[in-house]
């Protein structure tokens, strides 16, 4: 006997047993990619870690080039010669800080604990990078990124990134105009840790003044840079007991 397809009943277990089948396929694609997916993040925070403190396949002026991955995890262990937590007064090394969520360990900050706050020391000609793990809000979700510095204090390099930032603007701080910016900047006014400001009308467009603590603002994208100068800030707040030990 032929199915009468002009019931709603047939309309609704039609649905039901589409939505069965197609929720068991993507849970199996789900389960068999998941180590294919977590691999991929790991190389990516490795290869943004590596950009911050200036190990990149850079060319051209505009290019934003990583080590490849089937080079990273090689070059990471070249150059990341310590990996520490912070974690109240307590300092442990762990080679897989850098799988880290910051997040995560933010969110505890702010309820009253104490998060594991990931450090990674690098060295390359004979120079040693600190690199900090930085997260924070822009317009429409979350950005993130890294910031390396010297001994003194002074920006040797960052790497940002964002989830839903407006392209054309506020998308443009993972550009390398952009990120080139930050450069040379000093953290530090006088003796007080200020972080960088992304300032409108800063009248300083080529960032030749290294000492104002500040970078030219993204036209279009106030709200965005604030979300980076606020991000800086938090970060310099938090790993600042290990900083003022670096001078």
């Amino acid at each position: 006997m032929a199915m009468n397809t002009d019931k709603n009943s047939y309309t609704v277990i039609f649905a039901v047993i589409m939505v069965v089948v197609v929720g068991s396929i993507l849970a199996f694609l789900s389960t068999g990619l998941r180590s294919r997916i977590n691999e991929n993040e790991r190389f990516e925070k490795q290869q943004n870690i590596l950009y911050a403190m200036g190990v990149n396949e850079n060319e051209g002026d505009g290019d934003v080039s990583f080590i490849p991955t089937d080079k990273v995890e090689e070059t990471f262990s070249k150059y990341i010669k310590k990996q520490i937590i912070l974690e109240g007064d307590k300092t442990t090394e762990d080679q897989e800080a850098y799988l880290i969520e910051m997040k995560k360990e933010l969110d505890i900050i702010k309820k009253g604990g104490e998060g594991k706050l990931p450090l990674f020391i690098g060295e390359k000609d004979g120079k040693e990078f600190y690199i900090i793990p930085m997260y924070g809000k822009g317009l429409w979700d979350a950005i993130w990124g890294y910031i390396s510095l010297d001994k003194n204090l002074i920006v040797q390099g960052v790497y940002f990134d964002h989830k839903g930032e407006t392209p054309g603007l506020g998308a443009n701080i993972k550009l390398r105009f952009f990120m080139d910016d930050f450069k040379g900047e000093s953290i530090e006014d006088g003796a007080r840790l200020a972080g960088i400001e992304v300032a409108k009308g800063n009248n300083d467009p080529l960032n030749q003044d290294k000492e104002d603590n500040q970078v030219d603002a993204l036209a279009g994208a106030t709200i965005t840079g604030n979300g980076v100068s606020a991000m800086i800030k938090e970060a310099l707040t938090l790993y600042k007991p290990y900083l003022t030990t670096l001078k």
